[in-house]
């Protein structure tokens, strides 16, 4: 599953699994089998739910069959040419930063989507820090939601198979080991921007009292794909649209609910939470900074 032919998210979502795997051993845990595989002869570039899914990868809250349709839902990315492809021309010209600047090294840590990293994301917006064993069904919860989010863009991703701007121009962006990979992985829908506005959504329902810190960090997370040279402002967009409807779907799910419900309890018990230091919120709010 950590093969370097996957693509960046899908290797993520593998990291994900193995804490929902780990997760259904526990009392808190809920069973996640294996989820369907996809047969049919494989296209150009890496494996995708398209094609076959990474051996043995769990499910998250939803079936295959009951993700939102990313190929039906957005509309084709932006013809070269086009009004809206030169909007993502201006955007990508627009949010380039140079590689020292405290809003490049932000986007630098955003781009790492492993479970245990990626939701330290959020914890100074939510005044929580998701932790496997401080809150384990929050951290189930989003590794969870993580796996249905991220594979709700692949349909699209397969189909269009858009080119990513550093591609296009010739550049570099900020995480050059992953580079490889990323110019056979589509860029529309933006795949991280998707579970960045997910969770913002998640933590937003859960912490309503922060919501409008939580939802802002979730629209950055998803802007530092644009820092990052790896996506087109259209791709940003689209991947929120895909978080939206996943998480609507997701709230017709009982186990969802009960989850949610769940975490909400976890949260209310006092030691629990651990609120992340000054000092880190300070940096975070001087990385976000579009100086």
């Amino acid at each position: 599953m950590g093969s370097a032919r996957l693509p960046i998210l899908l290797s993520a979502l593998g990291a994900a699994a193995i804490f929902v795997s780990a997760a259904a051993q526990s009392p808190q845990g809920t069973t996640a089998g294996p989820a369907p595989v996809q047969t049919g002869a494989p296209g150009a570039g890496p494996p995708s739910i398209t094609a076959k899914l990474p051996p043995g990868m769990p499910k998250g809250y939803l079936s295959l069959s009951q993700l939102p349709d990313s190929l039906a839902l957005l509309p084709p990315p932006p013809a070269e040419g086009s009004a809206a492809f030169a909007r993502d021309e201006e955007t990508d010209k627009a949010m380039a930063r140079p590689k020292d600047s405290p809003r490049f090294i932000q986007a630098t840590s955003d781009a790492d989507l492993k479970p245990a990293h990626a939701f330290q994301a959020f914890a100074c917006a939510a005044g929580v820090t998701p932790d496997a064993e401080r809150t384990p069904v929050l951290y189930r919860v989003m590794s969870k939601a993580m796996i249905d989010i991220g594979l709700s863009t692949y349909k699209a991703k397969d189909h269009y198979r858009r080119v990513r701007p550093f591609v296009a121009h010739g550049d570099t962006t900020c995480s050059p080991q992953d580079e490889a990979v990323l110019r056979t992985d589509g860029s529309y829908p933006s795949g991280h921007s998707a579970l960045g506005w997910g969770w913002a959504l998640i933590l937003a329902e859960l912490v309503p009292d922060r919501a409008d810190a939580i939802l802002q960090r979730g629209r950055d997370f998803g802007d530092s794909r644009l820092v990052c040279n790896v996506h087109w402002a259209s791709d940003v967009d689209a991947g929120r649209l895909m978080a939206a409807a996943t998480l609507a779907r997701l709230h017709a799910e009982q186990a969802f609910r009960a989850d949610l419900d769940a975490a909400r309890a976890e949260l209310a018990r006092s030691g629990t939470k651990r609120a992340p230091s000054v000092e880190a919120c300070s940096t975070e709010a001087a990385g976000l900074r579009l100086q």
